[in-house]
């Protein structure tokens, strides 16, 4: 069988099992993540042999030791797997709600129910933990999903989906619910993106050129972000000691996360008072600093920030910096250069908050908050499938409810239209 008719043969067994997932009870699919759990750890020799098959592949293929770290299941991994499954078989049912329901002057009652989106194409690199955590997630909402990992990962990657698969016949669900992709052929993304009549969303996590291709190239809806050019802006109403620990845990808590800062910007009426300070602050952490002029002429030897780097998510050490004169000037280059992700400012001024929140078009907008809080944990989603820059149907974290739609009830008593 060919890439392509392989795809569609994925494909047609995932929408039959979502239609059978549209009538599982909560009780049938947390059933279903606590048996998945309980293959995973039953399994846990199967999947640790597999992933080490990955891990001497990918040593003989050059992967350095960042990816290498990223691929390796553990125990303490395989352990967070297992919790993993139990802390979103806690999680409310985001399905079946029916909300909104109003009486109309026909007499007829008009309402939306909340419903699964149906097929799930995720799109993801080298972390096989992916594979469960998006599982979870689509189950929970009442999805079926295909998913197409790394072709590092591909051995354990299968280990964890006989494990997905033997917990979800268990429990008297569709094996089909779940299906991990198991040729590493690139043509397979190729297919998976282009069936709308089998794929209902695609989710691309990793980089940007990954996410580039599938949203130029996807002939079905993607959720997706391609950058996460994230600013903190300390205004001259700023309370310094909060705009100094938010500036360096934004930047310093994790680098390659889309959540860190990547340009701080600081009103020239208190730039003196905190940038110093923050300097030191950087310079223990090891943070390159690039500035302005006005920024080089306070903190001297620091390179010069070019045009490009307000458009780059470093995703590294490194941190542009602008003073700015107002808070106008502030909120202009962050619409200007942000990619829409996440953006805060430390202010003590109302007024000015207010004006931040409504002015500035992110996914998150933060006060006097560390952009590293635009999470899906701890936006209380209880857990995330990726964070979305766009503007239709989810935005920002993405957790149960953006794997769901809704549509509209009507119920009558044999009512006609006049």
């Amino acid at each position: 069988m060919n890439v392509t008719d392989y795809m569609i043969e994925l494909g047609k067994k995932a929408r039959r099992a979502s239609r059978q997932m549209l009538s599982a009870s909560t009780a049938d699919k947390n059933n279903a993540l606590l048996a998945i759990a309980g293959q995973i750890d039953a399994q846990r020799a199967l999947i640790r042999a597999e992933n080490q098959r990955d891990l001497a592949a990918g040593r003989e293929a050059g992967l350095d030791a960042a990816l290498l770290d990223r691929l390796e299941l553990n125990d303490e991994r395989i352990d967070g797997m297992i919790e993993g499954l139990r802390q979103v078989a806690a999680l409310p049912d985001p399905c079946g709600e029916i909300t909104d329901m109003k009486k109309r002057p026909s007499g007829i009652q008009v309402g939306k129910k909340r419903v699964p989106l149906g097929v799930i194409g995720i799109i993801y690199e080298s972390r096989p933990n992916v594979t469960i955590d998006a599982a979870s997630l689509c189950l929970k909402a009442g999805n079926a999903t295909i998913l197409r990992g790394g072709k590092e990962a591909i051995h354990s990657n299968q280990a964890i989906a006989k494990c997905i698969a033997a917990g979800l016949q268990q429990v008297g669900l569709p094996g089909e619910a779940v299906q991990v992709v198991e040729t590493t052929d690139r043509a397979a993304v190729g297919s998976l993106i282009t069936m709308p009549e089998y794929v209902d969303v695609i989710v691309p996590r990793g980089g940007r050129g990954l996410i580039e291709r599938i949203s130029n190239d996807a002939r079905v809806s993607v959720i997706k972000h391609l950058d996460g050019i994230c600013h903190v802006y300390i205004d001259q109403h700023a309370d310094l000691k909060k705009a100094h620990d938010i500036a360096l845990n934004s930047k310093t808590h994790r680098y390659g996360v889309c959540n860190a800062m990547e340009t701080l910007l600081v009103h020239d009426a208190v730039a003196a008072d905190v940038l110093p300070e923050l300097r030191k602050a950087y310079d223990a952490e090891g943070v390159e600093l690039r500035g302005d002029s006005k920024t080089q002429a306070l903190l001297p030897g620091i390179e010069v920030a070019s045009d490009e780097d307000w458009d780059t998510e470093y995703l590294a050490p490194v941190l542009a910096i602008k003073i700015v004169s107002s808070f106008d000037e502030a909120v202009d280059h962050i619409n200007q250069h942000s990619s829409q992700h996440t953006d805060s400012i430390v202010t003590e001024n109302y007024t000015l908050a207010r004006r931040f929140i409504a002015e500035v078009d992110s996914a998150s907008v933060m006060i006097n908050a560390s952009t590293r809080f635009a999470d899906g944990f701890e936006y209380g989603l209880g857990a995330e499938i990726g964070i979305s820059t766009d503007k239709i149907h989810a935005r920002g974290p993405v957790g149960l409810e953006g794997l769901t739609s809704q549509k509209w009830v009507v119920m009558g008593d044999g009512h006609i239209r006049n």
